[in-house]
């Protein structure tokens, strides 16, 4: 083999598609949301789902993801400025993107959706179920199962997003979720620590 420092290894390859690879994906991201057939938005990264919310919380676990529901509903102005300002912003997008799985339900919905007990009940059942009064609303849901089924409505949850938070405190809402914040202080008091 020449000795010349032109030449280009096997290994150089290798590492320059790896490195060209990693500068994709911390490249800004270009999602976009788009308007579902049923009125509300969608993101192109929202979970695919049989709407089994266990096997999606135990779906988002194995990924090393936390599982969340966004209730969204056809006509609703903070749901299409969540869609077209803060998941449009790459840092805030990215960071939802990389640490959650996103179940959106629509809160006027059809769709059966079985319950962490096994019961099934419509997307609006389901909603009502868990006091989800407007929209938008997040639920964000521990890591795993265990006990849920025991638990009725908002008591299975870790935390809470009811309508639409500034685009500082809705990154900092999913922050909180994903370091568990919630282990050591209510949303609003963690914030004020991080400050």
């Amino acid at each position: 083999m020449p000795n010349n420092k032109n030449h280009l290894t096997r290994r150089h390859a290798i590492a320059a598609l790896g490195a060209g690879a990693l500068a994709l994906r911390s490249a800004p991201s270009f999602a976009k949301a788009t308007l579902g057939d049923d009125g509300i938005y969608h993101m192109d990264w929202y979970l695919e789902s049989f709407l089994d919310v266990s096997e999606d919380l135990a779906g988002a676990t194995a990924k090393g993801k936390r599982f969340a529901i966004m209730w969204g509903l056809k006509g609703c102005p903070a749901c299409k400025r969540m869609h077209e300002v803060h998941m449009m912003d790459p840092k805030i997008e990215g960071y939802v993107r990389d640490n959650f799985e996103i179940l959106h339900l629509n809160h006027i919905g059809a769709r059966e959706v079985t319950d962490f007990d096994g019961r099934k009940r419509s997307e609006k059942a389901f909603g009502e179920a868990y006091g989800i009064r407007f929209t938008p609303t997040i639920q964000f849901f521990p890591e795993k199962t265990d006990g849920l089924a025991a638990l009725k409505g908002q008591a299975r949850e870790v935390a809470r997003m009811p309508g639409l938070l500034e685009p500082t405190e809705f990154l900092a809402m999913f922050r909180y979720v994903r370091e568990k914040g919630y282990d050591s202080a209510p949303f609003p008091e963690w914030l004020k620590r991080q400050a």
